[in-house]
């Protein structure tokens, strides 16, 4: 009968090492992968947005970020594949994810949803101008992405903000004045995005922080709040000036 054989200490901890080591290999490979991936993003984000699609290769961009340009083609398929992701990443999408219709939300509930979630993207600083000035190209130098971003995101979002419209007006069916509040409370946020080199210009400290840019969507709402408010008073006036007066009736004489 052979003597059982007892545990080599020596091997298991070498055993565990291993998996240590391999474990930590991964996670390293991982982070270098997420660092290259993010250094091709912005190379590129900087080159699409000064000089276009058309006039930016794979090689400009592979140069700038310091990465070999075979990862282009791992991360993001080909030359295309990262212009769409450049293009959509950095702004993300307003309330992508939030029910803007929730029935059991106030208005300034949604308001504070839809400004905060808005505006978040311009914590980021230089990125969100470099995105910014990508999607201007974009809109001189089509090449489809900004009738996508309108067909997929745009009109989505702006039909969801004109049912809260129409739910805290009151009303069943929105006309053109629903629609232009719409785009003017969306508005409100938007010119951040186009104004911030002149807000950088006259008075920085209102854009320049994280709690600053959370200050400015507090006060969106605000105006928000009383833009809405204005309207359901227009309304109101408008229903109170058609509406037909009813004549007194006249006491009987005795």
């Amino acid at each position: 009968m052979k003597p059982a054989l007892k545990p080599n200490p020596s091997l298991a901890r070498s055993s565990a090492a291993a998996k240590l080591a391999n474990s930590a290999d991964t996670r390293k490979q991982r982070s270098d992968g997420a660092e290259a991936r993010s250094r091709l993003m912005l190379a590129a984000l900087r080159l699409f947005a000064e000089k276009g699609f058309a006039k930016t290769s794979t090689r400009d961009i592979a140069s700038a970020a310091g990465i070999n340009i075979a990862s282009i083609k791992y991360y993001f398929g080909d030359k295309a594949g990262l212009y769409r992701v450049v293009f959509s990443e950095p702004l993300g999408t307003a309330c992508q994810g939030v029910d803007l219709s929730d029935p059991t939300l106030s208005l300034r509930d949604v308001l504070r949803v839809f400004f905060e979630d808005f505006v978040a993207p311009l914590k980021h600083g230089d990125v969100v101008q470099l995105a910014v000035r990508m999607h201007f190209r974009e809109m001189i130098e089509p090449t489809g992405l900004w009738m996508e971003e309108i067909d997929n995101h745009i009109k989505p979002s702006h039909a969801g903000l004109v049912a809260v419209l129409l739910h805290h007006l009151n009303l069943s069916k929105a006309d053109d004045d629903v629609h232009r509040l719409a785009f003017s409370l969306a508005g409100l946020a938007l010119q951040l995005f186009i104004c911030r080199d002149v807000i950088d210009a006259i008075r920085p400290k209102l854009i320049n922080t994280p709690a600053a840019v959370d200050q400015w969507a507090m006060r969106l709402v605000d105006f928000g709040e009383a833009m809405v408010g204005m309207e359901i008073a227009r309304r109101q006036m408008l229903l109170n000036a058609i509406a037909p007066v009813v004549p007194a009736k006249k006491a009987k004489k005795t």
